[in-house]
């Protein structure tokens, strides 16, 4: 039981590693449903794995234990390792939680803020213009989702960049990326090793709206001329939206414009990476599930509702 429940909080280590092969080998899109959906399921079943580690050192406790009507001692490995293993787990789900908390509420904060600013300024459709002189412009979710863009960042760009621009952030919200981006930054508060991929979905959804942008306007020179200019006018400033709100200028924007520059992309060696992060999410699963199944087993023996 105890290592069927340390696997969920192994493999996470391996994402990182297996996003940006994923990025490299897949289309945009594709691996930015596969490596956001790898990263969820592994967040969940290391949280599953805590949670499972907290209730077996409660459990150990006599108090505890005779809430949960246990008769028998509940067979487990040694305390000398599930005592600090539960201690551990109660730290990381404190820490996880106090983050998660944090993270939300900033988030929802720039979000109120970002809304409130669109509101205030002259909107055309879906585009509204922010009377600004730092350069910035994102796609920004919401009813309805809304493409912001400051008036120093229309300066910066000629006509067709704007609208080259324009179809980048169009294709962010046309695609949902905001969910991306915040199942992303959710992942990130439940296991540390999430970190790293954070930026990688990011810049899968930046990707992504690249090739859709270059697909509706036609010209992938355009495209990657147009986010290169953006991104050389915003990057001495920060800009205070939302980090689930995707803009044109995130990201490593030499290695997308590379990728605009170059052929289309063309399936290559992509089905060996996405069958690596198929089979670490469900091991993930098989392993969290088998534990917390085997957990409930011991529990009930020692209830004396079953024989060992």
């Amino acid at each position: 039981m105890t290592a069927l429940l340390l696997l969920p909080l192994l493999l996470p280590l391996a994402l990182p590693a297996l996003a940006r092969r994923a990025l490299d080998r897949l289309a945009p899109v594709v691996a930015l449903w596969a490596v956001t959906g790898c990263a969820v399921v592994l967040a969940g079943c290391s949280l599953a794995a805590l949670g499972s580690f907290v209730i077996i050192g409660l459990l150990k406790i006599p108090l505890f234990a005779a809430v949960g009507d246990l008769i028998h001692p509940l067979r487990t490995a040694s305390d000398l390792v599930i005592l600090p293993a539960a201690a551990t787990s109660v730290g990381a789900l404190a820490v996880c939680g106090w983050t998660l908390v944090r993270s939300v509420l900033h988030q929802t904060r720039a979000f109120r803020a970002a809304r409130t600013q669109a509101g205030h300024g002259p909107a055309a459709g879906d585009l509204c213009v922010v009377d600004s002189p730092r350069p910035d412009a994102y796609a920004l979710p919401g009813r309805p989702h809304r493409i912001v863009v400051t008036t120093a960042m229309l300066r910066s760009l000629d006509g067709p960049e704007r609208e080259a621009l324009f179809a980048h952030e169009r294709a962010h919200n046309d695609g949902g990326h905001h969910y991306f981006l915040a199942a992303a930054e959710l992942a990130t508060h439940c296991h540390p090793a999430l970190r790293p991929v954070r930026e990688t979905i990011r810049l899968a959804a930046e990707r992504a709206a690249d090739e859709a942008a270059a697909a509706r306007v036609g010209d992938r020179r355009l495209i990657a001329r147009a986010i290169a200019r953006a991104a050389l006018a915003g990057q001495a400033v920060r800009s205070e939206r939302p980090d689930f709100a995707p803009a044109a200028t995130t990201g490593p924007v030499p290695h997308r414009v590379q990728a605009l520059l170059a052929a289309p992309y063309a399936p290559r060696a992509g089905r060996s990476i996405a069958g690596l992060l198929l089979a670490c999410t469900a091991v993930s699963c098989v392993a969290s599930a088998a534990g917390l199944a085997d957990f409930h087993h011991r529990v009930e023996i020692a209830q004396g509702d079953e024989r060992p």
